[in-house]
């Protein structure tokens, strides 16, 4: 059973595992005019991914808004503490905890512009419309605590105004583009973590953005396709950025990439072999052993794993049952 991007894997750890309370999060600089609004994985509750917000001449980029209201309103407080709009949104790829925030932040700056690929559109019509339905029926048929129904509650409500979570501005190929007076290079991904994935390059402060494409504890493989996930990580090897904010966890220097980048090699490489699926998640976490902060983020990979390498990867010949590639 399905009820959003990531559930089937991290239910149950969500709804057992004594994981410490998650804070209300906060903006923190990651450079000059970059800072990031960490995501997080609460208790009973699915994730938030990782905001990132870059200051330009005419306002404030906000790059992923987040599912749940916490994490919109430390993007409104944020603003609110700028003294700056809001000028555009972009979001990385449409899982729920990247996209959900944009109405809100688009109610409170009206003129501010969506930029994604047109990925969601498919996705509301097959991914998200299934959602729906696997949704309604876990929540009569479970019984579940109240954050976990609540957001799942949440999730629906969601789609159901999903034409408020489509892009203004399409990104269909990689360029360079002036965002609210900045320049920022905008690339496309194609068949990656999602059927289009977008992630950001800032050249004048060497920050890039991965969106999904960079993910902890594990690599989040629900619709993925693993090849173009390859290609693009290849991609981002060669920009020259000197930190990387992932989807889900701590920015990270080229040397963390090149750890990333190297384990996640191995891990779908791993899925395509014969070894246990225990042996892949034990190998991930091995080899991101230096990426990984604590024994809470080590255990939660070593249970996450063995279920894209099981459910995800070798149920649907190597790849998510979403990936058309």
């Amino acid at each position: 059973m399905r009820f959003g991007p990531y559930i089937a894997s991290v239910a149950a750890l969500l709804m057992s595992a004594a994981l410490a309370d998650v804070p209300k999060p906060v903006a923190a600089p990651v450079a000059n005019g970059v800072w990031l609004i960490p995501g997080g994985f609460p208790p009973n509750r699915q994730p938030d991914g990782n905001t990132v917000i870059f200051a330009a001449p005419d306002g404030l980029i906000v790059m992923d808004t987040g599912r749940h209201l916490w994490q919109r309103q430390a993007i409104l407080d944020f603003a609110k503490r700028q003294g700056k709009p809001v000028s555009a949104i972009v979001n990385s790829h449409w899982h729920l905890d990247h996209v959900s925030g944009n109405p809100d932040i688009k109610r409170a700056y009206p003129a501010a512009k969506i930029y994604a690929s047109k990925a969601i559109a498919d996705a509301l019509t097959g991914f998200l419309a299934k959602s729906v339905k696997d949704s309604q029926h876990y929540l009569e048929s479970a019984n579940l605590p109240a954050e976990t129904a609540d957001d799942i509650r949440g999730d629906i409500a969601t789609i159901g105004n999903g034409k408020a979570l489509l892009p203004d501005v399409i990104v269909d190929e990689s360029q360079t583009r002036d965002i609210a007076g900045k320049t920022l290079r905008v690339n496309l991904a194609p068949n990656a973590a999602t059927a289009g994935d977008v992630w950001v390059y800032d050249p004048s402060l060497r920050v890039a953005a991965s969106g999904d494409l960079v993910t902890l504890p594990v690599a989040f493989l629900d619709t993925a396709c693993p090849e173009g996930w390859r290609r693009a990580l290849d991609e981002i090897a060669a920009t020259p950025f000197r930190t990387l904010i992932p989807g889900h966890g701590a920015p990270m220097t080229r040397k963390g990439f090149a750890i990333y980048r190297a384990a996640f090699a191995k891990f779908i490489d791993c899925a395509d072999s014969k070894r246990a699926s225990s042996e892949c998640a034990q190998q991930w976490v091995h080899d991101a052993a230096a990426l990984l902060p604590d024994d809470a983020a080590r255990k939660q990979a070593a249970h996450m794993a063995p279920y894209y390498v099981d459910e995800v990867l070798r149920a649907h010949g190597g790849k998510s049952v979403y990936c058309k590639a």
